[in-house]
């Protein structure tokens, strides 16, 4: 509670070095921000769904280790401050193509199949991101079951190479 009364006068006060690399609209940020809420909808943290979610985000948006603790941290911020997920979700659906948020939704699982269990707020989270970003059932359904299973999705980075094709 602290930290945000400082950082609120320090916003006031314009004394606030405008430093994030992250901006509200970037992709990763509402990404990470679903993935964080994903984590904690359930009351329950685990440390394998924290490694998870280091571990993905590392490696699918290649960040630094002071890159990946500053992405983190903004996400916790922004998923607190959030009313809904459309905010997020609309962020992606700008963003990506139907592949890539397919690819989101298979993040989405990744993370919170990480402990093995699936509590119903999970299911739940990943059923209204997936309607938000146009994933069909079917798909939100085989890529639950291909993670369950241990199949490999695709492993490359998720980059401005999936982002949609802009229309002239």
């Amino acid at each position: 509670m602290l930290k945000r009364l400082k950082v609120f006068i320090a916003d006031l006060s314009g004394d606030r070095p405008a430093t994030s690399k992250f901006g509200d609209d970037d992709y990763r940020l509402a990404a990470t921000a679903l993935m964080v809420h994903a984590i904690e909808i359930d009351g329950i943290t685990k440390p394998e769904e924290k490694s998870k979610l280091r571990d993905i985000l590392r490696h699918r948006f290649s960040l630094s280790n002071s890159e990946l603790g500053e992405l983190i941290d903004k996400a916790h911020q922004k998923d607190h401050e959030a009313v809904d997920l459309y905010g997020f979700t609309r962020t992606l659906t700008r963003t990506f193509d139907q592949e890539g948020r397919q690819r989101i939704v298979r993040l989405l699982w990744e993370i919170v199949l990480a402990d093995e269990e699936v509590h119903e707020f999970e299911d739940n989270f990943i059923w209204r991101v997936a309607e938000l970003l146009g994933v069909s059932t079917r798909d939100r359904i085989r890529m639950r079951k291909q993670i369950e299973a241990g199949v490999e999705g695709d492993p490359s980075p998720l980059t401005d190479s999936d982002k949609r094709e802009e229309s002239s």
